[in-house]
């Protein structure tokens, strides 16, 4: 659980008519695996979609979806007032009209009208839609009223167009909601003013123009400390390496590919920042010799011998340089098993690397990469534990960002 939000929240998550309502099932997993009771309302056209059969068993509850049921108890209202947070994903173009001009004419509208929580919303739709003036008017009037927008993203949509427009990946949406909810309930927006970087994703060394040395890395945990912080109202950079989610709309991005690229990109945006969190997994060698056109197998045999040399320590490198007062985080991935051999391993590392903090979590082939969920324990730089988190990457991030904020 989320350190921040150790309380359950009552969260609603609105789901609207578009294709991109199965992300949703995703998002009000996270929330339930996080604890929280959700109650998901959803448009008729969401449920041509998304059955209802599968958001109840994802939110074991009941999905609500028609104004006129529960009279007796004035659902239409009471959803609404008892919830914490309400998140819309997807949020079609015109749902977010209706939003924008008050219309309450299905029960979604009405909760929204009716709660004082925290609204995010997540629009999903085609670029041009979503590019419209009055789609763009009816955003902005959510933005001045305090509602939280998440994306969209830039990607492939249905059938053969691509551009802005993407719904947001599940974990970014649900990192921003929290961070949401946890900033108007609990505190004020602690990180603002400060420059966070962060790095995110994995290193990729090139054998050839085709092949490459890497690691199975996603970058959904630097990611979401990204997007952590800049709800939190930091000013962030992110270098990402070789994400395989997209990169959030909140942050400036700078992408990347090898360790010696990332290696440039963090020299140069350090001196600016007031807290670096290194998340980011750069590969320890790479080849010393990269061959200009592919590699063929019919002329090479049944063998290849790939030297590699060592890569630079980029982490170790940026805290010899520090500025005064800049906090810096790094991160160890490790497939100790033994929890006492683990903590060993990070205490060492915190030490060699010079950091202030340690983030160490284990890793498999079915654990840290590319899931949902991460479990890590923070050091010092003395070895002291400092926390434990578990849950979504999304509050592991906000725990994390607790350290600094």
């Amino acid at each position: 659980m989320n350190q921040r939000l150790s309380a359950p929240l009552s969260i609603v998550v609105g789901i609207t008519g578009g294709i991109a309502a199965f992300k949703a099932v995703s998002v009000v997993r996270a929330f339930v695996r996080e604890g929280h009771n959700v109650q998901v309302v959803a448009t008729d056209a969401a449920l041509r979609f998304v059955g209802r059969p599968t958001l109840e068993a994802m939110s074991r509850n009941v999905v609500h979806s028609d104004l006129y049921e529960g009279v007796a108890e004035v659902r239409h209202v009471a959803i609404g007032q008892a919830a914490d947070l309400i998140v819309i994903a997807p949020a079609t173009a015109n749902t977010i009209a209706k939003l924008a001009a008050g219309i309450a004419d299905d029960l979604l509208g009405n909760t929204v009208l009716a709660s004082t929580a925290p609204v995010v919303v997540a629009p999903a739709m085609h670029t041009e839609m979503w590019l419209n003036p009055a789609t763009q008017a009816n955003v902005a009037t959510l933005r001045a009223r305090g509602v939280t927008i998440v994306g969209p993203d830039s990607g492939q949509l249905t059938g053969d167009d691509s551009g802005p427009g993407r719904l947001s990946e599940p974990d970014a949406i649900v990192a921003a909601a929290l961070a949401a909810v946890s900033l108007t309930a609990k505190r004020p927006r602690d990180l603002a003013g400060k420059r966070v970087l962060v790095t995110a994703g994995g290193t990729r060394e090139a054998i050839d123009p085709v092949r490459f040395i890497g690691n199975r890395s996603s970058g959904r945990q630097g990611v979401a400390i990204a997007l952590a912080a800049a709800a939190r109202g930091a000013d962030v950079t992110l270098i990402a390496a070789n994400l395989e989610i997209a990169a959030p709309a909140t942050v400036t991005v700078v992408p990347v590919t090898s360790a010696f690229e990332l290696q440039d990109a963090a020299q140069a945006a350090a001196p600016d920042a007031d807290v670096i969190v290194m998340a980011a997994a750069v590969a320890d060698y790479r080849p010393r010799l990269v061959a200009d056109a592919k590699i063929k197998k019919e002329q090479q045999g049944d063998e290849l011998t790939i030297e590699l040399v060592k890569n630079p320590d980029i982490l170790k490198s940026l805290t010899e340089v520090r500025t005064p007062g800049q906090i810096i985080i790094g991160f160890g991935a490790e497939t100790e098993t033994d929890p006492d051999a683990l903590l060993e391993l990070a205490r060492a590392k915190a030490k060699r690397k010079g950091t202030d903090f340690l983030v160490v979590n284990r890793v498999s082939w079915s654990e840290g990469f590319a899931t949902e969920d991460n479990e890590v324990v923070i050091v010092t730089d003395t070895g002291d534990i400092v926390m434990k988190a578990a849950g979504s990457k999304a509050s592991v991030a906000n725990s994390i960002l607790d350290l600094v904020g």
